[in-house]
């Protein structure tokens, strides 16, 4: 029975969502078990990342405020501990203060010890944790050392590799660390993390339909400006500066806090209005040079065009989808999780065994 792959036990599994931002992790983990899964706590301390994620999943509890403040023994008890911890303090685009970096009175380095004291309590199968890739050559490696040996202290065994979002069906060059960590009683020698599709995708796949309102096009005047500042640093060396992307080539990684939305700017040509819809300096360019709109951001990071982005101003929005995660990936990690939580689970013969639903797809395929 164990030795086809294809079958796996229906099994409810817990889950918790902590720094949950919008909710990428956890739909991408959703996506993976279907209904198998239930979220029984959600954490988040952002005011305006709280209404976009409860516009978009139905809880029956509210959102908790900041996790530093929350006891362990008031969270329920669950299997998978979904933690995307900040990653402002390890960013390569940040000052790289780690364990040292203090924002607003908390030190966003020592969040994930929030992690480790909930995980320890409560004893989950498997944590799952995101992050920049800066994590990993933080203070020469050393950081990320002390976290994985937090987390093998605590009894479990740790998983992490880099991958890349361009390798999952999105057009986003975007490198990320995932850590997956099984507790030690569980077989988890079989856990590889997936490899990607490899499939060809480029920014016209994710634009939105013409027209493109026209908020979204650069004013004259702003172009200008860019492209002084792109020639200043170029005369010193630098490669700082806007940057148009072609559109049958990806998008760099969008970023945190959702600045830089000039280093993904598009010339769309396709008819527009050139009436503006806000105040602006100037009028709009006729180069056809626009940034791109949330939704495509969104599309950028995997999510479907069911997620309800609705009321939400843009900045708000530029800024979450900056700070959230790509759900190809998830979901793709996710399912080799399934893999070995559901071999864990064939062992009497009141088992219930049910084909996969990614074999399904490739046959329906």
């Amino acid at each position: 029975m164990l030795s086809d792959e294809r079958f796996m036990v229906i099994v409810m599994y817990k889950s918790i969502d902590l720094f949950a931002g919008i909710g990428g992790i956890r739909t991408g983990f959703d996506n993976a078990f279907k209904k198998n899964i239930e979220t029984v706590f959600v954490s988040e301390w952002d005011d305006f990342a709280q209404k976009t994620y409860r516009q978009n999943f139905a809880d029956n509890f509210d959102i908790a405020g900041d996790i530093t403040k929350i006891d362990e023994n008031d969270i329920p008890e669950f299997d998978i501990c979904l933690a995307g911890f900040p990653c402002q303090a390890f960013s390569l685009a940040g000052k790289h203060m780690g364990f040292d970096d203090d924002y607003k009175g908390m030190c966003r380095g020592t969040l994930f010890q929030e992690v480790v004291r909930i995980c320890d309590h409560h004893k989950p199968k498997v944590i799952f944790c995101e992050n920049v890739k800066g994590l990993t050559i933080h203070d020469r490696g050393r950081t990320f050392k002390v976290i994985k040996r937090a987390f093998e202290q605590i009894g479990y065994t740790v998983y992490d590799k880099v991958l890349n979002s361009k390798d999952f069906g999105v057009p986003q060059n975007r490198e990320r660390i995932y850590i997956v960590c099984f507790r030690n009683d569980i077989d988890a020698s079989s856990f590889r993390f997936p490899q990607g599709s490899k499939e060809k995708v480029c920014i016209r796949d994710i634009m939105e339909d013409a027209p493109i309102s026209p908020k979204y096009y650069l004013s004259d005047v702003y172009v200008d400006t860019l492209r002084r500042h792109k020639e200043r640093h170029a005369a010193k060396g630098h490669g700082f500066g806007y940057e148009i992307r072609d559109l049958d080539d990806i998008a760099g990684a969008i970023v945190c806090g959702g600045m830089g939305r000039e280093r993904n700017l598009l010339i769309d040509a396709r008819p527009h209005s050139m009436k503006p819809v806000t105040h602006i300096k100037g009028e709009i360019n006729k180069e056809d040079i626009r940034k791109m709109t949330p939704r495509e951001w969104a599309r950028l990071q995997g999510f479907p065009d069911s997620y309800n982005l609705d009321g939400i101003a843009d900045t708000h929005l530029y800024k979450q989808f900056g700070n959230s995660v790509t759900v190809n990936v998830i979901e793709a990690i996710a399912k080799e999780i399934l893999k070995v939580l559901a071999r864990e689970n064939v062992t009497g013969n009141d088992a219930v065994n049910v084909l996969l639903d990614d074999k399904k797809e490739q046959k329906a395929g």
